[in-house]
């Protein structure tokens, strides 16, 4: 990945939800949905790109912020109306530049006239912290979705794509090193540490503007996290997204790698600091993560206390 540098000067600071005010009038993005990947963000693209409130891209990734003067899918993009051939007219224009633009990344969601719009890129979830900053400056009302999945599993699942897809080698999948060799390539190690990314995101945007949604409620109820989702977004969920159902699935049955018992064990014990930190930081679903490997939360809990406990101790020296 190539950070995307250098910004054009910033107009104003200060944490999302001031006073800011976009200087394209309402040509802006409502919101963004930063990652996982392989946590749901492909479902969420086509229940938004089919709702009668939106306007989405031709094109489900951006990568405008991670990937400048480099977004792969807009060429093989096929218009559907004049509006996504304005939309991929500028974005190809914008992506030949040195810097980040962000007025005229505003201005490639003039499209959406008075409906909701966003850009779905899981690799926003390893943006740095200046550019995190730096957008949410610029779009002070910009909402973010976060949905968040069991670390063991999203790694495997980002393997398995990523050797059907050719981007990763094809591995030895009983080879415990060779695994882990792997799970070590920073591609996938930054996107798998959930609670990082969610503390990275929130220092910058105001908590009634970010939501964490979870993969487990995706494959429980994805009816009622299609709900909750639209309803944050500022969108009717009684409205139909086409023909496409709650629970559409389009990666059902596509190959995964072999997950054998032993690897899955290995797996969980290199995640296993990270599943205790989302079960106490992120909550919900992810409060049973560490159970499903046979980790115990309270030794954790105990262990986070002792670490308070130094802490106060040296401060009180101090």
């Amino acid at each position: 990945m190539r950070w995307a540098w250098p910004f054009k000067p910033r107009v104003s600071n200060g944490r999302n939800g001031g006073g800011n005010h976009y200087s394209a009038g309402d040509a802006c993005p409502d919101f963004l949905c930063v990652g996982a990947q392989k946590a749901g963000t492909s479902w969420l693209y086509r229940q938004l790109e089919r709702h009668p409130d939106f306007w989405m891209p031709p094109v489900k990734e951006l990568h405008y912020f991670d990937e400048l003067s480099r977004i792969p899918p807009i060429a093989s993009a096929r218009p559907r109306d004049d509006r996504d051939r304005r939309f991929l007219e500028s974005i190809k224009r914008l992506s030949v530049r040195s810097h980040l633009d962000l007025e005229d990344y505003a201005r490639l969601f003039e499209p959406k006239g008075s409906l909701l719009s966003g850009d779905i890129t899981p690799a926003y979830s390893m943006l740095s912290e200046e550019v995190i900053e730096r957008v949410v400056d610029r779009f002070p009302n910009l909402k973010v979705i976060f949905l968040a999945r069991d670390p063991v599993e999203r790694a495997w699942s980002q393997l398995s794509m990523g050797v059907r897809l050719r981007n990763i080698t094809p591995f030895d999948v009983t080879d415990v090193d060779d695994v882990i060799r792997n799970l070590l390539n920073p591609g996938v190690l930054l996107r798998s540490h959930p609670s990082k990314i969610v503390a990275r995101w929130k220092r910058y945007v105001h908590s009634e503007l970010f939501r964490v949604y979870f993969f487990d409620d995706l494959a429980k109820n994805p009816a009622e996290m299609r709900r909750s989702i639209l309803l944050f977004l500022g969108a009717d969920p009684g409205k139909s997204s086409g023909r496409i159902k709650a629970n559409h699935n389009a990666d059902l049955g596509r190959g995964k790698l072999r997950f054998t018992d032993k690897v899955r064990s290995r797996v969980a014990e290199f995640f296993e600091q990270e599943l205790k930190a989302c079960a106490t930081e992120l909550g919900g679903p992810a409060k049973q993560w560490p159970a499903r490997y046979g980790f115990s939360l309270l030794v954790f809990a105990l262990q986070l206390f002792d670490d308070w406990d130094v802490f106060f101790w040296v401060d009180w020296i101090a």
